[in-house]
């Protein structure tokens, strides 16, 4: 069996490098893997309504004009696909891997831990990670998103290192998830650590943009290298200096840089934290179409995958959590345009100056706001 996936694996990439480098795949094998052979499996499918089994056939026909869903395309071998050959998971093997973890009654919120500062005010911090919970309340519709109270990186007691070659603070992610192990509630369907300041997973390492522990149901998910800026030369978190700062001396984070919160980097923020819950339910990197639950290697790649989930993908997520497609593009639409209508009712109210409110930066979400506009128009439902 090994040698067989061996062999498959490399005849995909041929076949990926003859398309020029579009990864396609037949109606008949997408039907599968949406739907699957198995009766018992494949009744899931018909719970569906006409509009919604309509919407999810349309990834049958990626790249078609019109087409909601597009194939993956590749650039380079360093992307993920080429880099790290996987089996594809269909839903089949999705619904019957009996490792995977599905939300009950007792284990039904996810938790999001704040570590260290976010954007350039107090203030923006807490608007900014209240963004994030609202937004993963949408994607994972259904269940309950909750913050637990921002932590500072003394109180986690990790330790950290200043960067041989970037000179940036980072923090050892180890002791972060034995931090978030400590603080995970008893509801808790998983916890995931969310920060600003880079990560390093052991001292060989350069970085890592995080870390997860599935089983534990925890993960730690650094947005540092999300600042345009972070690999030039004048990237405000470089040290001044060579400073080595003893273990247990936090001092050195007090003012410590947080790049601004820009409408690309709360889109790249909202791709990573749903990209690395999603992975919480079992679901495996996609290799099926354009889809958030791709993997990708390097910054470029991450930017290409889309902020949503392909049919299939959402087709697992939705067994799990139990949601109506509808009422879950709804709400994700209405995240991306109730800042606006805010803003217009402020507008025509008189003025608080004892409020600070700092308007939530969607432009960079135009593209996947169009998107489900269509994907409602395609269920015939009335929108936002």
């Amino acid at each position: 069996m090994g040698a067989s996936c061996r062999y498959n694996l490399k005849k995909k990439k041929l076949d990926v490098n003859a398309m020029m480098n579009v990864v396609q795949h037949s109606e008949e094998k997408l039907r599968r893997a949406l739907v699957s052979k198995l009766p018992s499996v494949a009744k899931l499918y018909n719970d569906y309504t006409e509009g919604e089994r309509r919407l999810l056939e349309e990834g049958l026909h990626p790249g078609q004009r019109g087409s909601l869903f597009q194939p993956i395309t590749l650039h380079s071998d360093s992307d993920w696909i080429v880099a790290h050959p996987e089996e594809p998971q269909d839903f089949e093997a999705f619904y019957r891997d009996p490792h995977r973890k599905t939300p009950d009654a007792g284990h039904n919120t996810i938790y999001i831990q704040t570590i260290g500062s976010f954007g350039d005010e107090g203030l923006q911090t807490d608007q900014c990670v209240e963004w994030l919970r609202d937004y993963c309340q949408a994607f994972f519709w259904g269940l309950s998103v909750k913050l637990l109270p921002a932590v500072g990186v003394s109180e986690t007691g990790c330790s950290f290192r200043v960067n041989s070659s970037s000179h940036n603070l980072q923090i050892l992610t180890g002791d972060l998830l034995r931090f978030l192990g400590k603080r995970k509630p008893k509801d808790a369907f998983c916890i995931v650590g969310i920060t600003m300041i880079d990560l390093y997973p052991k001292d060989s390492w350069n970085f890592v943009f995080g870390q997860a522990s599935l089983s534990d149901g925890m993960g730690v998910f650094s947005f540092a290298r999300y600042d345009d800026h972070f690999y030039s030369r004048n990237y405000a978190g470089r040290l001044k200096k060579k400073l080595q700062p003893r273990q247990g001396d936090y001092s050195v984070f007090q003012g410590y840089y947080t790049p601004p919160i820009t409408s690309t980097l709360l889109l790249r923020s909202c791709k990573t934290v749903t990209h690395e819950i999603g992975h919480m339910f079992g679901i495996k990197h996609c290799q099926w179409m354009n889809c958030v639950m791709q993997g990708s290697n390097h910054l470029e790649e991450s930017d290409r995958r889309p902020l949503d989930l392909c049919p299939i993908c959402l087709h697992k997520l939705q067994v799990a959590v139990g949601f109506k497609i509808a009422d879950r593009y709804k709400a994700l639409l209405c995240w991306m345009e109730d800042d606006e209508r805010q803003l217009s009712e402020a507008e025509g109210a008189s003025a608080d100056h004892s409020a600070v409110r700092f308007h939530k930066p969607t432009q960079a979400f135009n593209e996947s706001r169009l998107w489900l506009r269509s994907c409602l128009d395609r269920l015939e439902i009335t929108q936002c």
